[in-house]
């Protein structure tokens, strides 16, 4: 059975859904950047062990690091889980775990990388958004894409609306892409593409707004 570590920043409802999630793997341990993260509390709920690498203690993102990859390695993890992380990490960092570093984010990657995706979504008026569940590169937000789910945009939305709906979807998505991960149906393969085995795949189409039936 493979071992994960999860590393956190905040409320951790991504790391809710995973930990509620039935996996074929060991959380051996949840990670936050924030003594106060709400999603620590809920970890020891769950009876994970948990620790806090805070950059308040460090002098530059190096060192900072530097502790968290000291801190995941006691652990010996399979994959690094980050949810809901709100930190940039260094390229020597995502290097260190390259192939086991994943990723969920508020958008159809590679549309739309960074913060405030739902109000560039909201503001640009596409139709369909989503998340994307990816390995993590040193290219911010732009690696392999391991699993989407789209949305339908609504007239009446808002940042906060189209928000909930996306984050539904996360918590769909994530846990099944650590599935995946975990039970070996999904690797990267020596061209840094992502290769999915014996994964069940769908001839549909999401249409936004729906198209009018025409007799």
């Amino acid at each position: 059975m493979k071992n994960i570590v999860i590393i956190i920043s905040g409320r951790g409802s991504n790391l809710q859904a995973l930990l509620n999630a039935s996996l074929e793997c060991r959380v051996r341990t949840v990670i936050s950047s924030r003594a106060d993260a709400a999603g620590l509390v809920f970890a020891k709920e769950k009876g994970i062990p948990c620790s806090v690498v805070s950059p308040h203690d460090h002098p530059d993102r190096a060192s900072f690091d530097a502790a968290l990859a000291l801190e995941i390695d006691r652990h010996d993890p399979d994959f690094v889980v980050l949810a809901g992380f709100m930190r940039i990490l260094t390229e020597a960092f995502v290097m260190r775990y390259l192939g086991r570093l994943i990723n969920i984010h508020p958008s159809l990657l590679p549309a739309y990388p960074g913060m405030h995706t739902h109000a560039k979504a909201l503001q640009d008026g596409v139709k369909i958004h989503g998340c994307t569940v990816h390995f993590v590169t040193p290219d911010l937000d732009h690696g392999p894409i391991i699993i989407q789910a789209a949305v339908p945009v609504l007239s009446r939305d808002t940042e906060q609306t189209l928000g909930e709906r996306v984050l539904r979807e996360e918590h769909r998505i994530y846990p099944q892409a650590v599935r995946w991960l975990c039970t070996g149906k999904v690797r990267l393969d020596e061209n840094g593409k992502v290769i999915h085995d014996g994964i069940r795949t769908e001839d549909s189409s999401l249409i936004s707004p729906s198209l009018e039936d025409i007799t």
